[in-house]
């Protein structure tokens, strides 16, 4: 696992140890940087489920300002702040331990808003639907932001969640990539 490109190019990342985490592919991870980007003029990131930080890590490299990573497994805490410090990425990046439902209510309180929204939950295992949902009505997502999800092909999402609405998707294997961006409803 690696950046792919940007400013850390090349720099190799740890993975979280163990069979808790299931990692974004370095194919994966190019595809859908390709999609969004691929390079950022700024902007506030979060990564519900950050896993090893490499998502984040990488959207830093690739232009972002600030990003938020979580994640409610001590050793992929562990494994995110090793990355971090590795990158050289102290002051782009927080961490913190909590579950996604958590964490979200959090951001509420501080009233944080999001050019990228990364959301890749343990397959079989997740709350997608209630989060997205909530990210909908909490206005979490910036007016030209994007949300990506990352899911099992077998668990398709809605189309629409409030004013989230899917733009695209894209099948690799047993992984689906959706994206939604803000729509304003017409009246």
């Amino acid at each position: 696992m690696r950046v792919i490109s940007g400013d850390r190019r090349g720099m190799q990342l740890k993975a979280v140890p163990g069979q808790s985490t299931r990692p974004t592919t370095d194919k994966v991870k190019e595809s859908i940087f390709n999609m969004i980007g691929p390079y950022f003029d700024g902007g506030m990131m979060l990564d519900l489920y950050g896993g090893s930080g490499s998502i984040g890590i990488e959207a830093i490299s690739r232009g972002m300002s600030h990003a938020i990573l979580v994640d409610k497994d001590k050793k992929a805490i562990d494994t995110i702040n090793a990355n971090v410090k590795q990158a050289r990425y102290e002051d782009e990046i927080d961490v913190y331990r909590n579950d996604s439902e958590r964490a979200l209510k959090a951001i509420v309180k501080k009233e944080h808003q999001f050019a990228l929204i990364f959301l890749d939950p343990p397959y079989k295992n997740h709350r997608l639907d209630k989060e997205l949902l909530f990210i909908a009505e909490n206005k979490l997502l910036e007016k030209n932001g994007i949300i990506v999800v990352e899911h099992a092909f077998d668990e398709p999402l809605q189309e629409q969640y409030e004013e989230l609405m899917c733009i695209r998707e894209e099948r690799y294997g047993d992984t689906m990539i959706s994206l939604f961006e803000w729509k304003e409803q017409s009246e």
